[in-house]
């Protein structure tokens, strides 16, 4: 069982840039740079959130109840794996040697196996392996495009868009440019 992640790096660069984002809202000026800034923020973690997925690099520590959890990563796409540690029988932190293992960066749905000829070292009864790596990437240009639609929704609508009787939250369209990326559904 994975336990909740946490990013240890936080990620440097957005999937969508202000620039893009200025363009898709038809915002000449810089006026609202900083409105428009925390909007990327919130659609990234949106979608993020709806794909299940990173679309940004960052880095992220991860714990576990036991080596067969590896067979399905809780996050992806999987860029690289920074450490694995685990506690020993006898309770000493240990690391596991990456001669070990191999990443498989199996796009969305990234996993963690063995070498061929290498075992899965016995770890002390209750206790947890933490996994730490690097996930997200480029982002796919569905992705991109479902971002700056949301964006330039939120910028027009400050809170939920009424039309009739019918509230929406996201506009038509997003879910589609998303579909094909959600991970685990």
């Amino acid at each position: 069982m994975w336990y909740p992640s946490n990013v240890t790096t936080a990620l440097t660069e957005e999937p969508v840039t202000l620039q893009e984002v200025k363009q898709q809202c038809l915002v000449e000026s810089s006026d609202d740079d900083v409105l428009l800034t925390r909007l990327i923020k919130a659609a990234r973690s949106h979608v993020e959130e709806y794909c299940n997925a990173r679309f940004a690099v960052q880095t992220i520590r991860t714990e576990c109840d036991s080596f067969s959890d590896f067979a399905r990563l809780p996050e992806g796409p999987l860029k690289s794996v920074t450490s694995i540690i685990y506690f020993d029988p006898a309770g000493a932190e240990q690391t596991l040697d990456a001669a070990v293992y191999e990443p498989r960066r199996d796009g969305l749905e990234p996993s963690i196996s063995l070498k061929s000829g290498q075992a899965w070292p016995r770890i002390k009864p209750g206790s947890r392996i933490t996994l730490t790596a690097v996930y997200g990437g480029s982002a796919p240009d569905s992705v991109r495009h479902a971002m700056l639609m949301l964006i330039d929704h939120w910028y027009l609508n400050r809170s939920a868009a009424v039309t009739g009787t019918i509230a929406t939250t996201i506009p038509a369209g997003v879910d589609a440019l998303l579909s094909n990326n959600r991970r685990g559904v």
